[in-house]
């Protein structure tokens, strides 16, 4: 059990430090005993959260669009796209369907022991990259508003 607590300990403090070395606010930051999150953002418009887990070799870094249920068909339209852009940059993917809205998100794992400034640096370029096709491909212009409605 030290073992895992010094571990965790470790990875939170390396990846807190190589965001703030890459230019990284971090903040919302919640630890727990086995999970730790926080989200990030940068000046250049960069946003997202990650996620360390004790039991993961990764850490994961995550990024949610969020829709309300009267754009299903709009996604639905989409979503092929949506999933060769997050294949294309070595993204996974989670939809979920609540209540209120429906959740598309993005993620991007690193392993630990990859984990350097570069390994970080380059696989937050990737995400970055893919969050920017992405937003273009679900922008709605009032055109599309106009053809829809």
């Amino acid at each position: 059990m030290m073992k895992h607590s010094k571990l965790m300990e470790e990875r939170i403090r390396r990846t807190r430090v190589l965001f703030k070395e890459l230019g990284y606010k971090i903040f919302n930051a919640e630890a727990g005993e086995d999970v730790y999150t926080a989200g990030f953002e940068k000046e250049d418009g960069l946003q997202g959260g990650f996620f360390i887990d004790r039991e993961s070799k990764f850490l994961e870094v995550t990024y949610t669009f969020s829709f309300p249920p009267s754009l299903s068909d709009f996604l639905k339209e989409r979503l092929e796209d949506m999933l060769k852009v997050c294949y294309e940059f070595g993204c996974y993917t989670n939809i979920q369907k609540g209540e209120k809205e429906f959740n598309f998100s993005v993620f991007s794992k690193i392993y630990f022991a990859g984990l350097n400034y570069y390994s970080l640096r380059d696989s937050l370029r990737d995400f970055s990259e893919c969050i920017a096709m992405l937003t273009d491909l679900l922008a709605i212009s009032k055109n599309d508003d106009k053809e829809e409605g």
